[in-house]
């Protein structure tokens, strides 16, 4: 029963140890994707030349380096608590091994000492010849092999918790230097978030000294985006319009196939039927009817169509369905790589923005993207091109269909596709266009389910998902 227990008692430790050990590995892991993200966001934020139209730039860059830094800080603290959790259970965990293992030590001790000063057992041969029966000697030979080999397991026992609590007072050391490693990390986190606002307060006083040309710099933008995003909707809108004129146009053309089918089935039934009519009418042996059969045969006379059961004819989102780019496409939610190669980071938000240090509000069908300069615009899943065309403000911009979805890739120079092109998931469509004047190189994404846009950053696998 006590082993039985044990047993019990140490597959709970170990399960609540692996729980453990699982929750602070998935907090390094996600630390390691922030701290890639605040070196991929600072390697950009220097490659910002400082010119008036990069102000707004540099400080999305800052906040989104801050916030990713708040990010962090929150995993440590989170981490620093999973630690002191397996801080306090070793500690609990060591006092119990303590308190077992004085137990057994006491519990060996008093058997030895009894075995010592015990005059009956200090000659063992003469203990078990003393007995009254040989069946009283027998058991007494039977009680010291077993009492002796009680005191050998006793011994491996204090042995074995000897060496497990070696272990666990190992792992509370580990522990502890790990949350002292935490700790450090925290404050050295704090000091460089310190560093950051105050970098963001001198980006932000030196934006409010040139307001009036941000404020002009951000709605001609806004105009540009607008125009781009009236675009964008028509382009999809039409496509999709266009798809579903051939897919009803295919619906049309599988009915009409399957009508002549079943025409030329009846006309093949009627024929059969008509021929062995006449072969029986000639087996017959009058002549009258034989003669009628001849007229009958000269002369066929036009008989109603013999309705078939009519096959099922699916529609366009059956056909869709199983044709299943939609599905697949969904199935990637999260997952689907940045539409940009190399370093990049997401510096313009989907969806309506208030501006407050500029009095603007922003709205947005996309989001935008900076990257290095030269890097190469992709698209993010197997598709085709629908679309190339150009708009001032985002030069060269592809739509690609993927089934359902659309997506749209603007700023493109140096273009690689043409519409029509069949492509895989991270082909390059073409480079980034970079401003000649600020060094900044950034790309507009869209993302559309038919004329619905959707917010892409939840779709694409970046430091958040």
């Amino acid at each position: 029963m006590r082993k039985v227990l044990v047993i019990g008692l140490f597959s709970v430790f170990a399960a609540t140890l692996f729980s453990q050990t699982q929750q602070i590995d998935k907090l390094q892991k996600q630390q390691k994707i922030l701290q890639e993200e605040i070196r991929n966001t600072n390697r950009l934020f220097l490659d910002v030349k400082k010119q008036t139209t990069t102000i707004i730039q540099r400080i999305n860059l800052i906040n989104k380096q801050i916030a990713s830094r708040k990010e962090m800080m929150r995993l440590q603290n989170q981490e620093i608590a999973a630690l002191e959790k397996e801080q306090s259970r070793l500690e609990l965990e060591i006092k119990r091994l303590n308190e077992e293992l004085k137990q057994k030590q006491d519990s060996y001790a008093k058997a030895v000492r009894v075995m010592q000063t015990s005059r009956r057992r200090q000659n063992e041969l003469f203990f078990v010849l003393s007995g009254k029966s040989l069946g009283e000697s027998l058991r007494r030979m039977q009680y010291l092999r077993d009492y002796s080999k009680w005191r050998k397991t006793q011994a491996e026992e204090i042995k074995q918790q000897n060496i497990q609590l070696t272990a666990r007072k190992d792992e509370l050391a580990k522990a502890q230097a790990d949350k002292q490693n935490a700790l450090n990390a925290l404050k050295a986190e704090q000091t460089k978030l310190q560093k950051e606002e105050k970098i963001r307060q001198s980006e932000m006083t030196e934006a409010r000294g040139k307001q009036k040309e941000l404020q002009k710099t951000l709605q001609d933008k806004q105009q540009q985006a607008r125009k781009l995003d009236a675009r964008i909707e028509k382009l999809i809108a039409e496509e999709v319009a266009r798809q579903e004129r051939e897919a009803e146009a295919r619906r049309l053309a599988a009915e009409a196939e399957r009508k002549r089918k079943a025409e030329e089935t009846a006309a093949r039934a009627r024929g059969e039927a008509e021929a062995k009519r006449k072969t029986e009418e000639l087996a017959r042996p009058h002549k009258k009817e034989t003669a009628t059969t001849t007229k009958e045969t000269a002369v066929k006379p036009a008989e109603p169509a013999v309705k078939q059961p009519e096959p099922k004819i699916e529609s366009a989102t059956d056909a869709d369905e199983r044709f299943n780019l939609s599905k697949n496409f969904v199935s990637n939610r999260g997952n689907l790589p940045m539409p940009v190669t190399g370093t990049a980071s997401i510096v313009g938000s989907f969806g309506q923005r208030r501006h407050s240090e500029w009095n603007v509000t922003t709205n947005s069908n996309g989001i935008d993207i900076q990257a290095q300069q030269g890097a190469n615009i992709r698209t993010v899943f197997e598709g085709e091109v629908s679309k190339v065309f150009s708009v001032p403000g985002y030069n060269t911009c592809v739509i690609v269909r993927h089934g359902d979805y659309y997506t749209f890739y603007g700023n493109i120079y140096d273009l690689f596709v043409k519409s029509g092109d069949k492509l895989k998931t991270g082909q390059s469509l073409g480079r980034i266009y970079t401003d000649p004047d600020t060094g900044v190189a950034t790309m507009h994404f869209q993302l559309w389910q038919k004329t619905t846009k959707l917010n892409p950053v939840p779709w694409l696998k970046t430091a958040g998902n």
